[in-house]
């Protein structure tokens, strides 16, 4: 759910506290600017198409949810700031995902919820401590922590950038063979027709919104 939130609020620009639980997987794409940002008329913006997949958190769900990991190239490891349990769990998500996905899959850990944790806007719910998160993320080897607010919308586009721009640097140093399936990279033909926790490359001319979804 947490994941769904985040989309949402990237994609739609709007946030609701009463979205059902996943069941199973949700499906949703998003293209974002990746690159140097052009400084010359005919130069050309670059964008990466995610193809965004929200698996179920729930035990119940896990050997369904894990054939989805089986292609991706990317992933948000989303924990609830305000619920530790759900940052103890990451582990695990961690291990399967490494265990399926292709070798180099690029994580994010995100923690959202941030809003509920500024002790200026009333009593922080934080039972995570940003050190610890960090300090998870330098043993898993993980790259990058970001704390996002799905209510506010703060740092969410930032989380999906992140993995993005991590995706075309690996792109553009010959990491993926495009021409795989199994790297979950699809060249330009892909764009509309991306598989599972794919992403897809291509150049554009014309302005084209860095929130919305395709």
């Amino acid at each position: 759910m947490l994941i769904v939130q985040l989309s949402v609020r990237l994609c739609e620009g709007r946030f609701s506290s009463t979205h059902d639980v996943t069941i199973g997987v949700e499906f949703s794409s998003l293209l974002l600017p990746v690159g140097p940002v052009p400084t010359q008329p005919t130069q050309r913006q670059k964008f990466l198409k995610l193809s965004l997949w929200d698996t179920a958190g729930q035990e119940t769900y896990k050997s369904v949810t894990r054939s989805y990991f089986r292609g991706a190239s990317g992933a948000l490891v989303v924990f609830d700031l305000t619920r530790r349990a759900t940052f103890e769990s990451a582990t695990s998500w961690l291990t399967d995902l490494r265990a399926i996905a292709e070798d180099g899959v690029v994580v994010v850990l995100v923690g959202n919820k941030s809003d509920l944790c500024d002790e200026a806007t009333g009593p922080s719910k934080r039972e995570v401590p940003r050190a610890e998160a960090l300090a998870w993320c330098k043993a898993n080897n993980i790259f990058a922590y970001i704390e996002t607010s799905a209510k506010s919308g703060a740092n969410v586009e930032d989380a999906f950038l992140h993995v993005a721009q991590k995706i075309y640097e690996g792109i553009e140093a010959g990491r993926y063979d495009l021409n795989d399936r199994r790297s979950g990279v699809k060249a330009a033909a892909g764009l509309h027709g991306s598989g599972r926790g794919g992403v897809s490359l291509r150049d554009a001319r014309a302005k084209t919104s860095t929130n919305g979804c395709c």
